[in-house]
């Protein structure tokens, strides 16, 4: 059995799009998106209208929490940008998603959340080092994940970095599929602002092989797409940062 996961789409349809039709040529039977649909100076409706009609396997990201429920005054420009961009069934869409889903593929035991267990805005595998995210030591890992209950395939996002790690003390495998939409970002939360980035503007996505009841393959896939007609989008809403990593996986 085979099947994919998507995170971290931040309203950039051309790069949903196009992971889709990729995903549309290898035998998938499933896929599982890990939040943070909307947010961002992009098509955050476009994006939204899709998604529902996928009618996909989905966890809700912080941003979708704080596009769904937060104070408009607020939050980041870019949740903002979303808020105003959608009507109250894509904000009700937005508020009513699962903060964790469990499933059964194939005899395995699946949980997808977006960041942690127990939140969605904190990095499961990743610590801040020199403003910048670094892969964490495994106690860390294990500590943050607590009990799996049984778990052997532990899906996350929210750091846009593409990882396939082994859970400490178990035969579990984390997969972190990387992000769809936003391959560079900037976060100035005190006390440790940092940015995170991949290097390049391709849109990525994991595909998980289950067999006999266990993980026997991950592949983390990178797809291209029109990214510079993003990154033209993301100036004209008056983002030059969002358009340059778009356009590069760097922030400037």
């Amino acid at each position: 059995m085979r099947f994919a996961v998507i995170a971290d789409i931040h309203g950039n349809v051309l790069a949903l799009d196009a992971v889709l039709a990729d995903i549309a040529t290898r035998g998938v039977e499933r896929i599982v998106d890990l939040g943070d649909c909307v947010s961002g100076p992009l098509w955050p409706r476009e994006t939204c209208e899709r998604l529902r009609g996928l009618g996909l396997t989905t966890v809700r990201g912080n941003h979708d929490r704080w596009v769904a429920t937060a104070d408009p005054e607020r939050i980041y420009a870019s949740d903002r940008f979303a808020r105003e961009a959608l009507d109250q069934s894509h904000v009700h869409w937005l508020g009513s998603l699962p903060h964790m889903v469990d499933f059964d593929v194939g005899g395995v035991l699946v949980r997808a959340f977006h960041a942690t267990p127990g939140d969605d805005n904190a990095y499961l595998t990743e610590d801040v080092v020199g403003g910048r995210l670094a892969l964490s030591p495994a106690s860390a890992i294990a500590e943050r994940l607590g009990d799996i209950h049984g778990a052997g395939l532990v899906l996350c996002g929210h750091s846009h970095i593409a990882r396939v790690l082994q859970v400490p003390g178990s035969s579990a495998v984390i997969v972190n599929p990387g992000s769809v939409g936003q391959p560079g970002y900037d976060d100035p939360a005190e006390p440790h602002p940092h940015v995170s980035e991949v290097g390049s503007p391709h849109a990525r996505y994991a595909l998980v092989t289950i067999e006999g009841g266990a993980v026997t393959g991950v592949e983390q896939i990178a797809v291209t797409y029109d990214w510079q007609a993003a990154a033209a989008r993301a100036a004209a809403n008056g983002r030059p940062e969002w358009a340059h990593a778009l356009a590069t996986g760097y922030m400037p």
